[in-house]
């Protein structure tokens, strides 16, 4: 769904596209300690339009109804990858077929300001109505957090053990591999309180 709308522009499937898209793609905002340290000053990519958090996004498909606001439940449909390292999936759906990847998952549910997902993903979906689509460049600092390593407290968490795999190589790397992440994201549906057995 997400990548038919995305067209060329969704993270590459394809090794070689993979990593030409990862040389394209920014460092995202970044401390002046982690431009040290990675040897490369802050880009904004130009298609993107850059928050003060240093998010950036585009989007790609408008949606309609009620936007998500703090306190909402949020339904979405999810893809990532490791652009900042050979644009790794590490969530995907019914993009790579023949591996672990290739089953069906279930959409991901979370209540916008309770700060079960990363920082990026609770900024990106405010304001976001039932079908839109937004690609979001997410910089480490509003990632996922070191202190929880297994995912299961903030969230959303890849749905296969090679996700996993993907997502914490690069997290967990002690080197200098470039932790930017890109997000493609869909609304399904919007919950406000009082709706859908939804209390709030």
């Amino acid at each position: 769904i997400v990548a038919s709308a995305l067209g060329a522009s969704v993270a590459p499937r394809a090794s070689q596209a993979a990593e030409e898209l990862s040389k394209n793609m920014p460092m995202a905002a970044l401390s002046d300690g982690q431009v040290q340290a990675y040897g490369k000053p802050r880009i904004t990519y130009p298609d993107f339009t850059l928050t003060k958090s240093g998010l950036q996004y585009k989007d790609v498909r408008a949606g309609s109804g009620s936007a998500a606001a703090v306190g909402d439940r949020v339904v979405i449909d999810w893809e990532g990858y490791t652009i900042g390292y050979y644009g790794r999936p590490f969530e995907a759906k019914g993009k790579v077929k023949g591996g672990a990847f290739s089953e069906d998952k279930d959409y991901y549910r979370f209540v916008v300001g309770k700060r079960s997902v990363i920082p990026a993903l609770e900024e990106a979906v405010q304001g976001m109505q039932p079908g839109a689509i937004r690609q979001i460049i997410i910089p480490p600092e509003l990632g996922y957090p070191p202190s929880d390593p297994s995912h299961s407290q903030v969230g959303p968490k890849p749905t296969t053990f090679s996700g996993e795999r993907a997502l914490d190589f690069v997290l967990e790397n002690k080197g200098l591999i470039d932790k930017t992440l890109l997000i493609n994201l869909e609304v399904k549906r919007v919950d406000k309180p009082g709706e859908r057995g939804f209390s709030g």
